[in-house]
Protein backbone atom coordinates (compact mmCIF):
# COMPACT_ATOMS: atom_id res chain seq x y z
CA UNK A 1 0.00 0.00 0.00
CA UNK A 2 1.07 3.61 -0.51
CA UNK A 3 1.70 6.20 2.19
CA UNK A 4 2.48 9.87 2.44
CA UNK A 5 4.19 11.42 5.44
CA UNK A 6 6.21 14.64 5.63
CA UNK A 7 6.00 15.46 9.33
CA UNK A 8 9.73 15.17 10.16
CA UNK A 9 13.00 16.59 8.86
CA UNK A 10 13.93 13.30 7.20
CA UNK A 11 11.05 13.43 4.68
CA UNK A 12 12.29 11.53 1.63
CA UNK A 13 13.76 13.74 -1.13
CA UNK A 14 12.77 16.75 0.97
CA UNK A 15 9.13 16.29 0.00
CA UNK A 16 7.63 13.24 1.74
CA UNK A 17 7.94 9.50 2.37
CA UNK A 18 5.77 7.52 -0.07
CA UNK A 19 7.09 3.94 0.06
CA UNK A 20 8.35 3.58 3.62
CA UNK A 21 9.25 6.13 6.27
CA UNK A 22 12.94 7.04 6.48
CA UNK A 23 12.29 6.68 10.23
CA UNK A 24 11.34 3.04 9.62
CA UNK A 25 7.57 3.51 9.76
CA UNK A 26 5.68 1.08 7.52
CA UNK A 27 2.86 2.15 5.19
CA UNK A 28 0.43 0.17 7.38
CA UNK A 29 1.44 2.04 10.54
CA UNK A 30 1.44 5.34 8.66
CA UNK A 31 -2.15 4.69 7.53
CA UNK A 32 -3.27 3.81 11.06
CA UNK A 33 -1.65 6.97 12.41
CA UNK A 34 -3.52 9.03 9.81
CA UNK A 35 -6.72 7.28 10.80
CA UNK A 36 -6.12 7.87 14.49
CA UNK A 37 -5.64 11.61 13.88
CA UNK A 38 -8.90 11.59 11.88
CA UNK A 39 -10.62 9.87 14.79
CA UNK A 40 -9.27 12.46 17.25
CA UNK A 41 -10.78 15.22 15.12
CA UNK A 42 -14.16 13.52 15.35
CA UNK A 43 -13.87 12.96 19.09
CA UNK A 44 -12.98 16.62 19.50
CA UNK A 45 -16.29 17.62 17.88
CA UNK A 46 -17.99 15.75 20.73
CA UNK A 47 -15.79 17.15 23.51
CA UNK A 48 -16.30 20.69 22.22
CA UNK A 49 -20.06 20.16 22.27
CA UNK A 50 -19.83 18.81 25.83
CA UNK A 51 -17.93 21.91 26.95
CA UNK A 52 -20.87 24.04 25.84
CA UNK A 53 -22.79 22.05 28.46
CA UNK A 54 -19.94 22.67 30.95
CA UNK A 55 -19.06 18.97 30.89
CA UNK A 56 -15.37 18.07 30.82
CA UNK A 57 -14.40 14.51 29.88
CA UNK A 58 -11.12 13.68 31.58
CA UNK A 59 -11.14 10.32 29.83
CA UNK A 60 -11.29 12.03 26.44
CA UNK A 61 -8.58 14.51 27.40
CA UNK A 62 -6.20 11.70 28.33
CA UNK A 63 -7.08 9.63 25.27
CA UNK A 64 -6.59 12.49 22.80
CA UNK A 65 -3.33 13.66 24.36
CA UNK A 66 -1.86 10.15 24.55
CA UNK A 67 -2.97 9.36 21.00
CA UNK A 68 -1.38 12.48 19.55
CA UNK A 69 1.83 11.57 21.38
CA UNK A 70 1.78 8.06 19.86
CA UNK A 71 1.94 9.55 16.35
CA UNK A 72 5.09 11.62 16.93
CA UNK A 73 8.03 10.55 14.79
CA UNK A 74 9.93 7.55 16.24
CA UNK A 75 7.48 7.08 19.13
CA UNK A 76 5.50 4.00 18.16
CA UNK A 77 5.94 1.54 15.30
CA UNK A 78 3.62 -1.14 16.69
CA UNK A 79 0.81 -1.89 14.23
CA UNK A 80 -1.31 -3.76 16.78
CA UNK A 81 -1.10 -0.97 19.36
CA UNK A 82 -2.65 1.44 16.85
CA UNK A 83 -5.40 -1.01 15.93
CA UNK A 84 -6.24 -1.41 19.63
CA UNK A 85 -6.13 2.34 20.18
CA UNK A 86 -8.57 3.04 17.34
CA UNK A 87 -10.98 0.42 18.68
CA UNK A 88 -10.72 2.06 22.08
CA UNK A 89 -11.55 5.36 20.39
CA UNK A 90 -14.80 3.91 19.03
CA UNK A 91 -15.87 2.97 22.56
CA UNK A 92 -15.06 6.45 23.79
CA UNK A 93 -17.01 8.00 20.92
CA UNK A 94 -20.09 6.00 21.91
CA UNK A 95 -19.75 7.20 25.52
CA UNK A 96 -19.47 10.85 24.52
CA UNK A 97 -22.36 10.58 22.08
CA UNK A 98 -24.55 9.00 24.76
CA UNK A 99 -23.86 11.88 27.18
CA UNK A 100 -24.81 14.41 24.51
CA UNK A 101 -28.03 12.55 23.71
CA UNK A 102 -28.90 12.48 27.42
CA UNK A 103 -28.67 16.27 27.26
CA UNK A 104 -30.78 16.44 24.09
CA UNK A 105 -27.82 17.39 21.88
CA UNK A 106 -27.17 15.64 18.61
CA UNK A 107 -24.38 16.41 16.14
CA UNK A 108 -24.60 16.25 12.37
CA UNK A 109 -24.17 12.75 11.04
CA UNK A 110 -21.14 13.55 8.89
CA UNK A 111 -18.73 10.85 7.78
CA UNK A 112 -16.15 12.27 10.20
CA UNK A 113 -18.46 11.42 13.11
CA UNK A 114 -20.02 8.18 11.94
CA UNK A 115 -17.33 6.09 10.21
CA UNK A 116 -16.63 2.62 11.58
CA UNK A 117 -14.00 0.02 10.78
CA UNK A 118 -13.79 -3.37 12.43
CA UNK A 119 -10.91 -5.15 10.72
CA UNK A 120 -7.41 -3.82 10.10
CA UNK A 121 -7.99 -3.86 6.33
CA UNK A 122 -11.15 -1.77 6.80
CA UNK A 123 -9.17 0.71 8.87
CA UNK A 124 -6.53 1.00 6.17
CA UNK A 125 -9.23 1.49 3.54
CA UNK A 126 -10.72 4.44 5.46
CA UNK A 127 -7.23 5.80 6.14
CA UNK A 128 -6.51 6.02 2.41
CA UNK A 129 -9.32 8.61 2.13
CA UNK A 130 -8.47 10.79 5.14
CA UNK A 131 -4.67 11.14 5.14
CA UNK A 132 -2.60 14.27 4.70
CA UNK A 133 -3.21 14.52 0.95
CA UNK A 134 -7.01 14.50 1.38
CA UNK A 135 -6.68 18.30 1.71
CA UNK A 136 -6.13 19.24 -1.94
CA UNK A 137 -5.13 22.90 -1.59
CA UNK A 138 -1.43 22.78 -0.70
CA UNK A 139 -1.47 26.04 1.28
CA UNK A 140 -4.47 24.99 3.38
CA UNK A 141 -2.85 21.56 3.79
CA UNK A 142 0.41 23.18 4.89
CA UNK A 143 -1.26 25.39 7.50
CA UNK A 144 -3.45 22.57 8.81
CA UNK A 145 -0.49 20.22 9.18
CA UNK A 146 1.61 22.95 10.79
CA UNK A 147 -1.11 23.25 13.44
CA UNK A 148 -1.46 19.48 13.84
CA UNK A 149 2.29 18.94 14.24
CA UNK A 150 2.37 21.74 16.79
CA UNK A 151 -0.48 19.98 18.64
CA UNK A 152 1.50 16.72 18.63
CA UNK A 153 4.41 18.48 20.32
CA UNK A 154 2.06 20.20 22.73
CA UNK A 155 0.45 16.87 23.60
CA UNK A 156 3.86 15.40 24.42
CA UNK A 157 4.57 18.16 26.93
CA UNK A 158 1.05 17.97 28.37
CA UNK A 159 1.40 14.20 28.80
CA UNK A 160 4.64 14.54 30.78
CA UNK A 161 3.04 17.16 33.03
CA UNK A 162 -0.05 14.98 33.41
CA UNK A 163 2.16 12.07 34.50
CA UNK A 164 3.27 14.28 37.40
CA UNK A 165 -0.36 15.23 38.21
CA UNK A 166 -0.11 18.72 36.67
CA UNK A 167 -2.98 19.49 34.37
CA UNK A 168 -4.61 22.54 32.77
CA UNK A 169 -8.03 21.97 31.16
CA UNK A 170 -7.51 25.07 29.01
CA UNK A 171 -4.69 23.32 27.15
CA UNK A 172 -6.86 20.29 26.38
CA UNK A 173 -9.67 22.59 25.30
CA UNK A 174 -7.40 24.35 22.83
CA UNK A 175 -5.95 21.12 21.43
CA UNK A 176 -9.44 19.82 20.72
CA UNK A 177 -10.73 23.14 19.37
CA UNK A 178 -7.75 23.34 17.03
CA UNK A 179 -8.25 19.75 15.84
CA UNK A 180 -11.82 20.62 14.88
CA UNK A 181 -10.65 23.80 13.14
CA UNK A 182 -8.49 21.71 10.81
CA UNK A 183 -11.72 20.14 9.49
CA UNK A 184 -13.38 23.48 8.75
CA UNK A 185 -13.26 24.17 5.00
CA UNK A 186 -14.61 27.70 5.45
CA UNK A 187 -11.54 29.01 7.28
CA UNK A 188 -9.40 31.36 5.21
CA UNK A 189 -5.61 31.20 4.97
CA UNK A 190 -5.46 34.26 7.24
CA UNK A 191 -7.63 32.54 9.86
CA UNK A 192 -5.50 29.38 9.71
CA UNK A 193 -2.36 31.50 10.05
CA UNK A 194 -3.86 33.09 13.17
CA UNK A 195 -4.54 29.55 14.47
CA UNK A 196 -0.87 28.68 13.89
CA UNK A 197 0.19 31.58 16.11
CA UNK A 198 -2.44 30.70 18.70
CA UNK A 199 -0.92 27.22 18.76
CA UNK A 200 2.36 28.92 19.63
CA UNK A 201 0.64 30.80 22.45
CA UNK A 202 -0.55 27.56 24.03
CA UNK A 203 2.86 26.08 23.32
CA UNK A 204 4.34 28.65 25.71
CA UNK A 205 1.65 27.79 28.26
CA UNK A 206 2.20 24.02 28.11
CA UNK A 207 5.98 24.43 28.33
CA UNK A 208 5.52 26.60 31.42
CA UNK A 209 3.23 23.93 32.91
CA UNK A 210 5.78 21.16 32.32
CA UNK A 211 8.58 23.30 33.75
CA UNK A 212 6.48 23.84 36.87
CA UNK A 213 5.69 20.13 37.09
CA UNK A 214 9.34 19.07 36.76
CA UNK A 215 10.88 21.66 39.06
CA UNK A 216 8.16 21.44 41.74
CA UNK A 217 8.56 17.67 41.84
CA UNK A 218 12.31 17.22 41.45
CA UNK A 219 13.81 20.64 42.26
CA UNK A 220 15.49 23.16 39.98
CA UNK A 221 18.28 21.70 37.84
CA UNK A 222 21.75 22.45 39.18
CA UNK A 223 25.12 22.85 37.48
CA UNK A 224 26.28 19.24 37.33
CA UNK A 225 29.29 17.32 36.07
CA UNK A 226 27.88 14.16 34.51
CA UNK A 227 30.00 11.02 34.37
CA UNK A 228 30.19 9.43 30.91
CA UNK A 229 32.16 6.38 32.00
CA UNK A 230 30.80 3.10 33.38
CA UNK A 231 30.77 0.97 36.53
CA UNK A 232 31.36 -2.75 36.89
CA UNK A 233 27.72 -3.59 37.66
CA UNK A 234 25.03 -4.62 35.17
CA UNK A 235 22.88 -1.70 34.11
CA UNK A 236 19.62 -0.35 32.76
CA UNK A 237 19.82 2.40 30.14
CA UNK A 238 16.81 4.72 30.16
CA UNK A 239 16.01 6.77 27.08
CA UNK A 240 13.25 9.19 26.10
CA UNK A 241 11.96 12.08 28.18
CA UNK A 242 9.66 11.00 31.02
CA UNK A 243 11.08 11.95 34.43
CA UNK A 244 8.35 10.14 36.37
CA UNK A 245 9.45 6.88 34.76
CA UNK A 246 13.02 7.81 35.69
CA UNK A 247 12.04 8.32 39.32
CA UNK A 248 10.15 5.03 39.55
CA UNK A 249 13.00 3.10 37.91
CA UNK A 250 15.56 4.56 40.33
CA UNK A 251 13.40 3.68 43.33
CA UNK A 252 12.83 0.12 42.18
CA UNK A 253 16.49 -0.55 41.30
CA UNK A 254 17.88 0.82 44.57
CA UNK A 255 19.80 -1.89 46.45
CA UNK A 256 19.44 -4.46 43.65
CA UNK A 257 23.01 -4.26 42.36
CA UNK A 258 21.74 -2.87 39.05
CA UNK A 259 22.97 0.58 38.00
CA UNK A 260 21.00 3.14 35.99
CA UNK A 261 22.34 5.25 33.11
CA UNK A 262 20.67 7.89 30.96
CA UNK A 263 20.77 7.96 27.18
CA UNK A 264 20.21 10.84 24.74
CA UNK A 265 17.34 13.12 25.86
CA UNK A 266 17.29 11.62 29.36
CA UNK A 267 20.75 13.09 30.06
CA UNK A 268 19.28 16.14 31.89
CA UNK A 269 17.80 13.86 34.58
CA UNK A 270 21.34 14.01 35.98
CA UNK A 271 20.84 17.71 36.77
CA UNK A 272 17.85 17.33 39.13
CA UNK A 273 18.54 17.34 42.89
CA UNK A 274 15.95 14.63 43.60
CA UNK A 275 17.83 12.05 41.52
CA UNK A 276 21.30 12.76 42.91
CA UNK A 277 20.60 10.86 46.14
CA UNK A 278 20.68 7.54 44.27
CA UNK A 279 24.22 6.17 44.44
CA UNK A 280 23.49 3.64 41.68
CA UNK A 281 22.62 6.45 39.23
CA UNK A 282 25.94 6.35 37.38
CA UNK A 283 25.65 8.97 34.63
CA UNK A 284 25.11 9.10 30.86
CA UNK A 285 26.01 6.49 28.25
CA UNK A 286 26.42 7.18 24.54
CA UNK A 287 25.20 9.99 22.34
CA UNK A 288 22.07 11.25 20.62
CA UNK A 289 19.09 9.06 19.78
CA UNK A 290 20.27 8.08 16.30
CA UNK A 291 23.49 6.51 17.67
CA UNK A 292 21.51 3.91 19.63
CA UNK A 293 22.04 1.05 17.19
CA UNK A 294 25.71 1.13 18.21
CA UNK A 295 25.29 2.35 21.80
CA UNK A 296 22.80 -0.37 22.75
CA UNK A 297 25.03 -3.16 21.42
CA UNK A 298 27.92 -1.99 23.60
CA UNK A 299 25.81 -1.22 26.64
CA UNK A 300 25.14 -4.97 27.09
CA UNK A 301 22.28 -4.38 29.54
CA UNK A 302 18.57 -3.61 29.44
CA UNK A 303 17.18 -0.53 27.66
CA UNK A 304 13.93 1.28 28.53
CA UNK A 305 12.23 3.69 26.11
CA UNK A 306 9.89 6.03 27.95
CA UNK A 307 8.88 8.05 24.87
CA UNK A 308 9.89 8.63 21.26
CA UNK A 309 13.43 8.39 19.80
CA UNK A 310 13.26 4.71 18.76
CA UNK A 311 15.40 3.64 15.81
CA UNK A 312 14.42 0.25 14.31
CA UNK A 313 17.25 -2.23 15.05
CA UNK A 314 19.36 -3.60 12.24
CA UNK A 315 18.67 -7.19 11.18
CA UNK A 316 22.05 -8.04 12.72
CA UNK A 317 21.35 -6.29 16.04
CA UNK A 318 21.70 -8.51 19.10
CA UNK A 319 20.08 -6.18 21.62
CA UNK A 320 16.43 -6.46 20.47
CA UNK A 321 15.42 -8.84 23.27
CA UNK A 322 16.90 -6.44 25.85
CA UNK A 323 14.70 -3.45 24.92
CA UNK A 324 11.47 -2.51 26.71
CA UNK A 325 9.01 0.29 25.99
CA UNK A 326 6.45 2.05 28.14
CA UNK A 327 3.89 4.83 27.86
CA UNK A 328 3.26 6.01 24.28
CA UNK A 329 6.33 4.22 22.90
CA UNK A 330 6.22 0.90 21.12
CA UNK A 331 7.96 -1.31 18.59
CA UNK A 332 7.12 -4.83 17.36
CA UNK A 333 9.25 -7.33 19.24
CA UNK A 334 10.08 -4.99 22.13
CA UNK A 335 8.43 -5.94 25.42
CA UNK A 336 6.01 -3.30 26.72
CA UNK A 337 5.50 -2.20 30.33
CA UNK A 338 1.89 -1.16 30.80
CA UNK A 339 0.78 1.91 32.71
CA UNK A 340 -0.27 1.27 36.30
CA UNK A 341 -3.82 1.70 37.55
CA UNK A 342 -5.03 4.42 39.92
CA UNK A 343 -1.79 6.36 40.13
CA UNK A 344 0.29 3.39 41.28
CA UNK A 345 3.93 3.01 40.19
CA UNK A 346 4.70 1.05 37.04
CA UNK A 347 6.16 -2.40 37.64
CA UNK A 348 9.74 -2.47 36.36
CA UNK A 349 10.63 -5.75 38.09
CA UNK A 350 10.96 -7.60 34.77
CA UNK A 351 13.67 -5.16 33.67
CA UNK A 352 15.57 -5.60 36.92
CA UNK A 353 15.49 -9.40 36.75
CA UNK A 354 16.59 -9.24 33.11
CA UNK A 355 19.38 -6.71 33.82
CA UNK A 356 20.91 -8.95 36.52
CA UNK A 357 21.53 -11.57 33.85
CA UNK A 358 23.46 -9.13 31.62
CA UNK A 359 27.12 -8.15 31.48
CA UNK A 360 28.26 -4.73 32.65
CA UNK A 361 28.40 -1.99 29.99
CA UNK A 362 31.41 -1.76 27.70
CA UNK A 363 33.22 1.51 28.28
CA UNK A 364 33.08 3.69 25.16
CA UNK A 365 34.38 6.97 26.64
CA UNK A 366 35.48 8.50 29.92
CA UNK A 367 35.28 11.91 31.53
CA UNK A 368 32.49 14.35 32.30
CA UNK A 369 30.16 16.77 30.59
CA UNK A 370 28.64 19.79 32.31
CA UNK A 371 24.97 20.79 32.23
CA UNK A 372 22.15 22.05 34.40
CA UNK A 373 21.81 25.63 33.15
CA UNK A 374 18.04 25.90 33.30
CA UNK A 375 16.50 29.29 34.01
CA UNK A 376 16.76 29.21 37.82
CA UNK A 377 20.47 28.40 37.66
CA UNK A 378 21.15 31.07 35.03
CA UNK A 379 19.19 33.62 37.07
CA UNK A 380 21.46 32.78 40.01
CA UNK A 381 24.36 33.75 37.76
CA UNK A 382 22.53 36.76 36.31
CA UNK A 383 24.84 39.43 37.74
CA UNK A 384 27.88 37.62 36.40
CA UNK A 385 26.28 37.16 32.98
CA UNK A 386 25.09 40.78 32.74
CA UNK A 387 28.50 42.09 33.77
CA UNK A 388 30.12 39.90 31.11
CA UNK A 389 27.80 41.30 28.45
CA UNK A 390 28.26 44.92 29.57
CA UNK A 391 32.04 44.58 29.69
CA UNK A 392 32.14 43.00 26.24
CA UNK A 393 33.48 39.68 27.55
CA UNK A 394 30.36 38.07 26.05
CA UNK A 395 29.66 39.47 22.61
CA UNK A 396 26.66 37.35 21.72
CA UNK A 397 24.55 34.36 22.72
CA UNK A 398 23.61 31.72 20.18
CA UNK A 399 20.48 29.64 20.81
CA UNK A 400 21.34 26.28 19.26
CA UNK A 401 18.52 24.22 20.72
CA UNK A 402 16.51 21.51 19.04
CA UNK A 403 17.09 18.03 17.69
CA UNK A 404 19.94 15.96 16.37
CA UNK A 405 19.59 13.55 13.49
CA UNK A 406 21.34 11.20 11.10
CA UNK A 407 21.95 13.51 8.14
CA UNK A 408 25.62 14.06 7.38
CA UNK A 409 24.81 17.74 6.90
CA UNK A 410 24.25 18.04 10.64
CA UNK A 411 28.02 18.20 11.05
CA UNK A 412 27.32 21.87 10.25
CA UNK A 413 26.37 22.40 13.91
CA UNK A 414 29.62 20.92 15.20
CA UNK A 415 31.62 23.08 12.80
CA UNK A 416 29.53 26.16 13.64
CA UNK A 417 30.14 25.70 17.37
CA UNK A 418 33.85 25.13 16.80
CA UNK A 419 34.26 28.25 14.66
CA UNK A 420 32.27 30.65 16.85
CA UNK A 421 34.58 33.25 18.44
CA UNK A 422 35.61 32.64 22.03
CA UNK A 423 33.55 35.61 23.28
CA UNK A 424 30.26 33.92 22.38
CA UNK A 425 28.07 31.57 24.43
CA UNK A 426 25.81 28.74 23.19
CA UNK A 427 22.41 28.30 24.87
CA UNK A 428 21.05 24.85 24.16
CA UNK A 429 18.33 22.34 25.04
CA UNK A 430 17.39 19.09 23.36
CA UNK A 431 19.59 16.47 21.76
CA UNK A 432 21.07 18.97 19.27
CA UNK A 433 23.69 19.53 21.99
CA UNK A 434 25.32 16.19 21.25
CA UNK A 435 26.87 17.84 18.19
CA UNK A 436 29.05 20.03 20.44
CA UNK A 437 28.58 19.32 24.17
CA UNK A 438 31.76 17.24 24.34
CA UNK A 439 33.94 19.80 22.52
CA UNK A 440 36.61 21.67 24.54
CA UNK A 441 35.05 25.10 24.00
CA UNK A 442 36.20 26.52 27.34
CA UNK A 443 34.54 29.27 29.37
CA UNK A 444 34.29 33.04 29.70
CA UNK A 445 35.26 34.19 33.17
CA UNK A 446 33.98 30.92 34.65
CA UNK A 447 30.81 30.86 32.52
CA UNK A 448 30.91 27.75 30.29
CA UNK A 449 30.57 28.52 26.60
CA UNK A 450 27.88 25.82 26.30
CA UNK A 451 24.96 26.33 28.68
CA UNK A 452 22.74 23.24 28.52
CA UNK A 453 19.23 23.91 29.88
CA UNK A 454 18.11 20.30 29.47
CA UNK A 455 15.74 18.33 27.25
CA UNK A 456 13.81 19.72 24.29
CA UNK A 457 11.04 19.78 26.92
CA UNK A 458 13.11 22.40 28.74
CA UNK A 459 13.20 24.90 25.87
CA UNK A 460 10.97 27.04 28.08
CA UNK A 461 14.12 27.84 30.05
CA UNK A 462 15.68 29.44 26.99
CA UNK A 463 12.56 31.55 26.45
CA UNK A 464 12.55 32.59 30.11
CA UNK A 465 16.24 33.48 30.03
CA UNK A 466 15.74 35.66 26.96
CA UNK A 467 12.77 37.44 28.53
CA UNK A 468 14.75 38.00 31.74
CA UNK A 469 17.67 39.50 29.82
CA UNK A 470 15.22 41.76 27.96
CA UNK A 471 13.95 42.97 31.34
CA UNK A 472 17.44 43.43 32.83
CA UNK A 473 18.68 45.44 29.85
CA UNK A 474 15.40 47.42 29.77
CA UNK A 475 14.72 46.67 26.12
CA UNK A 476 11.40 47.10 24.34
CA UNK A 477 11.86 44.24 21.90
CA UNK A 478 13.22 40.75 22.50
CA UNK A 479 14.95 41.01 19.12
CA UNK A 480 17.19 43.82 20.44
CA UNK A 481 19.03 41.32 22.65
CA UNK A 482 22.50 40.08 21.62
CA UNK A 483 20.96 36.68 20.88
CA UNK A 484 20.94 34.84 17.55
CA UNK A 485 18.83 31.75 16.85
CA UNK A 486 20.37 28.89 14.85
CA UNK A 487 18.09 25.96 15.59
CA UNK A 488 18.18 22.35 14.40
CA UNK A 489 14.88 20.51 14.11
CA UNK A 490 13.77 16.94 13.55
CA UNK A 491 10.28 16.20 14.85
CA UNK A 492 7.07 17.73 16.15
CA UNK A 493 8.23 18.86 19.59
CA UNK A 494 10.65 21.14 17.76
CA UNK A 495 7.65 22.44 15.79
CA UNK A 496 5.81 23.59 18.92
CA UNK A 497 9.01 25.22 20.24
CA UNK A 498 9.34 27.11 16.95
CA UNK A 499 5.70 28.23 17.05
CA UNK A 500 6.14 29.35 20.67
CA UNK A 501 9.12 31.51 19.66
CA UNK A 502 7.14 33.02 16.78
CA UNK A 503 4.24 33.79 19.10
CA UNK A 504 6.66 35.61 21.43
CA UNK A 505 7.81 37.72 18.50
CA UNK A 506 11.27 36.23 18.01
CA UNK A 507 12.48 36.94 14.48
CA UNK A 508 15.28 35.92 12.14
CA UNK A 509 15.46 32.30 13.28
CA UNK A 510 17.72 30.14 11.13
CA UNK A 511 16.33 26.62 10.80
CA UNK A 512 18.13 23.55 9.57
CA UNK A 513 19.50 21.34 8.31
CA UNK A 514 16.55 21.72 5.91
CA UNK A 515 13.29 23.64 6.03
CA UNK A 516 10.17 21.53 6.76
CA UNK A 517 8.74 19.71 3.76
CA UNK A 518 5.23 20.48 5.03
CA UNK A 519 5.70 24.21 4.38
CA UNK A 520 4.25 25.07 0.98
CA UNK A 521 6.10 27.80 -0.95
CA UNK A 522 3.42 30.35 -0.07
CA UNK A 523 3.35 29.46 3.63
CA UNK A 524 7.16 29.50 3.73
CA UNK A 525 7.09 32.97 2.18
CA UNK A 526 4.71 34.19 4.89
CA UNK A 527 7.13 32.97 7.56
CA UNK A 528 10.06 34.58 5.76
CA UNK A 529 8.33 37.92 5.24
CA UNK A 530 6.75 38.21 8.69
CA UNK A 531 9.32 36.49 10.90
CA UNK A 532 12.57 36.33 8.94
CA UNK A 533 12.71 32.51 9.04
CA UNK A 534 15.67 31.37 6.95
CA UNK A 535 17.47 28.13 6.11
CA UNK A 536 21.05 27.60 7.19
CA UNK A 537 23.83 28.27 4.71
CA UNK A 538 27.48 27.39 5.07
CA UNK A 539 29.18 27.80 8.44
CA UNK A 540 31.35 30.66 7.19
CA UNK A 541 28.41 32.45 5.56
CA UNK A 542 26.23 32.17 8.64
CA UNK A 543 28.86 33.26 11.14
CA UNK A 544 29.59 36.28 8.94
CA UNK A 545 25.86 37.02 8.81
CA UNK A 546 25.40 36.77 12.58
CA UNK A 547 28.71 38.50 13.38
CA UNK A 548 29.54 40.88 10.49
CA UNK A 549 32.62 42.30 12.24
CA UNK A 550 34.18 38.92 13.05
CA UNK A 551 37.19 37.90 11.00
CA UNK A 552 37.00 34.22 10.13
CA UNK A 553 40.19 32.24 10.62
CA UNK A 554 41.78 30.83 7.47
Amino acid sequence: MNMFCFQCQEAAKGSGCEIKGVCGKTPEVSALQDLLIYQLKGLSHYTNALRLLEIESEEANVFITDSLFMTITNANFDHQRFVARIREGFKLRSKLKAILLENNVSLDNTELLTWTAVTTSEMEEVAAKVGVLSTENEDVRSLRELVIYGLKGMAAYAKHAQHLSYNEPEIHSFIQRALVATTNDTLSAAELTALVLETGKYGVQVMALLDKANTSTYGNPEITKVNIGVSKNPGILISGHDLKDMEELLKQTEGTGVDVYTHSEMLPANYYPAFKKYSHFVGNYGGAWWSQVDDFEKFNGVVLFTTNCIVPPRSSSTYTDRVYTTGSAGFPGFKHIEDAENGQAKDFSALIVHAKQCAAPTEIETGEIVGGFAHAQVFALADKVVDAVKSGAIRKFFVMAGCDGRMKGRSYYTDFANQLPKDTVILTAGCAKYRYNKLPLGDIGGIPRVLDAGQCNDSYSLVTIALKLKEVFELNDINELPIAYNIAWYEQKAVIVLLALLYLGVKNIHLGPTLPAFLSPNVANVLVENFGIAPIGTVDEDIKLFLPDFELQA
